[in-house]
């Protein structure tokens, strides 16, 4: 199995990128495998709607084919995290290639891209930077890792 997080726009260096860094690096070795990032850029300059149809297109081009995909979107459902690591293991036992996660740019996803995920997954209704929901991404990820190995992490 193997994760890959597609997301517009780049990390800059900081503490962010760190914790992200750190979160992701605890992965690979478990049922939920490695997470890579793949970041999508359209520098053009488009109106919002073209922009956002451009995105679009990035983030679906950049999962693995047949991936379980996961749309990052605050109008989604917001689980526990034990129901998402079983969700996650559920995809796991069904025998799906990979797991793929979109996190838009600042004007959200397209709604053709939200309809076409498997599961759209909300951290909350709150609006949250987008880079910090990277990182929210792979704590939760390692979180449900653990859950599924047994490991003490996750303490509910």
């Amino acid at each position: 199995m193997r994760s890959v997080l597609a997301a517009v726009g780049r990390f800059k260096p900081g503490p962010l990128r760190d914790l992200y860094a750190d979160y992701a690096g605890r992965l690979g070795r478990g049922p939920l495998g490695p997470l890579e990032l793949r970041e999508v850029d359209e520098r053009r300059p488009l109106p919002a709607a073209d922009l956002m149809a451009r995105e679009a297109d990035l983030l679906r081009e950049a999962l693995p084919a047949r991936a379980v995909r996961i749309a990052l979107d605050q109008r989604g459902k917001a689980l526990e995290s034990e129901v998402f690591a079983r969700r996650l293991e559920g995809w796991i036992l069904e025998g799906r290639p990979a797991f793929g996660f979109w996190i838009g740019g600042a004007d959200g996803l397209h709604p053709d891209l939200r309809a076409e995920a498997d599961l759209l997954l909300s951290f909350g209704q709150m609006t949250w930077p987008h880079m910090l929901v990277r990182v929210l991404l792979a704590e939760q990820l390692y979180r449900a890792e653990t859950i599924l190995t047994g490991h003490p992490y996750h303490r509910a």
